[in-house]
């Protein structure tokens, strides 16, 4: 029997119900992050200045880094220090550096070709508690500032500094969105309990099914695949489900380990209708597990 499994009540900010698994940017995988109080143009690449910063972000595209410009809740600071954040989201080895800047012309220095390949680039110094982004990014999509805004100074209350508005990760639709770094694990359509929940499972080491939309760098099928065999097998360490192959093309068939097991999953990507009108740009495939079944090493020989 088909089932229709994961962000099945994560409805979006433009639409009704609608699912949002599988959603997470499948192209970020190095990040670099900036605070700049703002105002943010609709592109980040559009910024006018200060020049220093406006060389890093296309540098970082250049290399194929993701930039982000970040600033904290609530009241700008528009004078450095300046927070810089480096970072890999790599299954096995997921960082985070940081740095303040007296002067943004220092970014001169960032070996972003480092970052592009996951090796730390010694910019900063290592980090050791998350970084939580949630985008506010109101030139882009209005939603996204009317609900990340006030998601971003709750998360701050609680979460305190690791808490920073942020520019476009994708998924406008998903709005309020939060992005859990140095893993990349992206959570949509959140309120106050289901983000703090999210963060909570972080801090932890473990990933909340409610509202996850996946884990960034990953193709999408990827994040369907592990999406499903966490939520049958109810494991939700950041590491303790890995997708081992993934074939098809609009059906497809996965193998994924999950602790000392090992699923076969049969699923189909299905077209949503769009919600945005008809100038949505985003990507609007969801998925829908057919089989799950458990495989023995015999199996698998």
């Amino acid at each position: 029997m088909t089932r229709r499994i994961g962000c099945d009540h994560c409805p979006g900010s433009h639409s009704g119900a609608r699912p949002c698994l599988a959603s997470a940017t499948a192209k970020a995988r190095s990040w670099l992050l900036i605070e700049h109080p703002g105002p943010w143009p609709e592109r980040i690449e559009n910024l006018t200045g200060p020049a220093p910063i406006v060389d890093a972000l296309h540098a970082a595209l250049a290399a194929g880094v993701r930039p982000q410009l970040i600033r904290r809740p609530g009241r700008r600071r528009r004078t450095p220090p300046l927070h810089v954040y480096t970072g890999h989201s790599a299954d096995d080895d997921a960082w985070l550096e940081g740095r303040e800047l007296a002067d943004p012309a220092e970014l001169a220095g960032l070996d972003l070709a480092a970052v592009a390949a996951g090796r730390r680039p010694g910019f900063g110094d290592p980090v050791t508690d998350p970084v939580l982004l949630v985008c506010t990014h109101g030139r882009r999509n209005a939603c996204c500032a009317r609900t990340g805004a006030p998601l971003a100074r709750h998360l701050a209350s609680r979460f305190g500094a690791s808490v920073w508005e942020t520019t476009h990760v994708g998924g406008d639709r998903y709005a309020a969105n939060l992005v859990c770094l140095p893993h990349a694990l992206y959570y949509g359509d959140l309120g106050p309990d289901e983000a703090t929940a999210a963060v909570e499972a972080y801090l932890k080491g473990q990933v909340a099914p409610l509202r996850l939309r996946g884990r960034a760098g990953r193709p999408e099928p990827v994040q369907a695949a592990e999406h499903f065999v966490r939520e049958h097998s109810g494991i939700f360490e950041i590491g303790g489900v890995t997708v081992e192959s993934v074939t098809g093309t609009s059906q497809y068939e996965a193998v994924v380990r999950a602790r000392r097991n090992r699923y076969r999953v049969i699923f189909d990507s299905v077209a949503q209708a769009d919600p945005c009108g008809s100038e949505c740009r985003e990507n609007l495939e969801t998925y829908i597990v057919r089989d799950i079944t458990l495989l023995n090493e015999a199996a698998l020989v």
